[in-house]
């Protein structure tokens, strides 16, 4: 888009966002998510992601469906239009819709003068291509997006004034805006209820009291208190008040599974979310040592053994890029995913390690409630029925693995998401960007859904204090 191919009539406060291949990635419709400002896709990301989409990688099927898109995009245009950018009004609807341009820069002819980087690694070259736009579309704002936080560092220090994140699907500024999933009230639950109205149908109790005592409320969220005196879930609400199902402290302090009983308030209201078979997804958050994985393994095996409400526990977990093709290892898919997957399995020595002979107990186990190990790279195309499925390590999945894997989920299937926003694995994933935090403010309204932050390590004293300290 050089700068005697700009619009006259580009509005003066237009931005061009350079786009890093990364971007394309974590999110193939990118392009799209800029509104009235314009997109420069250089030559080099098409030629990464035309490597990826052949790879037998797991962002490969993403590589492809941006390659599509911005094909459809641009079939008709011809190679000035493409230079020039090619209009992306008619995509999409609503205030977000794009009406911006999308135009290619052919960094790879670029005049080695006008170059900063003279090494051909790939980053370069596009960090050159947005250097180049930045000095030549002056006074006209460009942007470069990457989510390779080093790629930030060396453009800054190579002169590229302005350098982002991806933010569009980011849904929160903090992490610590992040919903937990309960609200605890100071003191005495009872004592801040000026009026109630509470009606007993059989063996539950709702208690209808005013919308203005809990903050921005959501349906199945828990309501504790500090005295310990009274534990509440969130059933419905309108603009004034709140029905709120009267669980009892002891009550959900006594919940019991698979001989596993709470050792705190947030594993209690964990486990009860676990085993309510109205909840489709439990989305289960906090530090290694919480009980995450245990709980959730205890809760499936009661419902698949003793309840019969299922027939199977499918146990899932995203694998390192190292190992994203996992045929290397020896055996079948179960043998293949078994190291990945060691937390289910030293929860299920946990779970028996008072009986006689554990491996034989966790290997009757393990078939009696078919117990499936199974790599999320390999979940594309399946419909899984009638099972539990327990999703391991989820903080290290993007928004579009998370929908790829849910959207799987048929007809009486539960979906457990446990993860830990503080061991982020992915280069391109943080706190705030990952699929998990995404999945907790997106279904937080939803009646199908329930979300607990844990908080307390229960692991070992050793590793309570390693998670403060360390």
């Amino acid at each position: 888009m050089p700068k005697e191919q700009v619009d006259t009539n580009t509005p003066a406060n237009t931005k061009v966002f350079v786009l890093d291949t990364n971007i394309l990635l974590h999110e193939p419709l990118a392009f799209t998510s800029f509104k009235e400002h314009d997109v420069v896709v250089p030559m080099t990301v098409l030629e990464e992601l035309d490597y990826i989409k052949d790879s037998k990688k797991d962002v490969a099927r993403d590589a492809r469906v941006s390659i599509r898109a911005m094909e459809d995009l641009l079939r008709d245009a011809s190679p000035e239009q493409m230079l020039k950018g090619v209009s992306m009004k008619g995509i999409g609807s609503g205030d977000t819709a794009p009406s911006g341009r999308l135009s290619i820069f052919a960094d790879l002819s670029m005049d080695q003068q006008a170059q900063v980087f003279t090494s051909n690694e790939n980053d370069n070259r596009i960090i050159n291509a947005a250097l180049y736009l930045q000095q030549d579309l002056s006074p006209i704002q460009v942007v470069l997006v990457t989510k390779d936080i080093n790629m930030r560092l060396k453009a800054k220090g190579a002169g590229m004034a302005l350098v982002e994140d991806y933010f569009t699907d980011q849904l929160i500024t903090d992490v610590k805006y992040l919903t937990k999933g309960y609200y605890v009230f100071g003191g005495s639950f009872w004592q801040q209820v000026e009026a109630v109205n509470s009606i007993t149908e059989g063996r539950d109790t709702v208690h209808t009291i005013d919308k203005s005592l809990v903050p921005d409320p959501y349906i199945n969220e828990f309501i504790v208190d500090e005295n310990k005196e009274f534990a509440g879930l969130i059933e419905a609400f309108d603009e004034k008040t709140l029905d709120v199902l009267d669980l009892g402290y002891e009550r959900l302090m006594s919940r019991r599974a698979w001989g596993i009983t709470p050792k705190n308030i947030g594993q209690a209201m964990a486990l009860h979310t676990l085993l309510d078979p109205h909840i489709d997804l439990c989305i289960l958050t906090g530090p290694a040592g919480s009980g995450k994985t245990l709980l959730a393994m205890a809760a499936a095996l009661e419902m698949v053994i003793e309840k019969n409400m299922y027939d199977k526990i499918i146990v899932t977990r995203s694998t390192p890029e190292i190992a994203e093709s996992i045929g290397f290892l020896p055996g079948t898919e179960e043998e293949k995913m078994a190291p990945w997957l060691a937390a289910i399995t030293d929860s299920l020595e946990v779970l028996h390690k008072h009986d006689e002979n554990v491996k034989g107990s966790m290997n009757y186990i393990m078939e009696k409630a078919n117990i499936q190990f199974k790599s999320v790279n390999f979940m594309r195309g399946r419909s899984l029925q009638n099972a539990i499925v327990i999703l391991d390590e989820s903080q290290n999945l993007t928004a579009s693995q998370l929908k790829t894997i849910i959207t799987r989920c048929g007809e009486g299937t539960k979906l457990i998401c446990a993860g830990n926003l503080s061991q982020i694995d992915s280069n391109y994933l943080n706190a705030l960007t990952s699929g998990l935090t995404y999945l907790v403010e997106k279904f937080k309204n939803f009646s199908g859904s329930a979300t607990l932050s844990l908080d307390g390590v229960v692991r070992s004293r050793l590793a309570e204090f390693a998670e403060k300290e360390l």
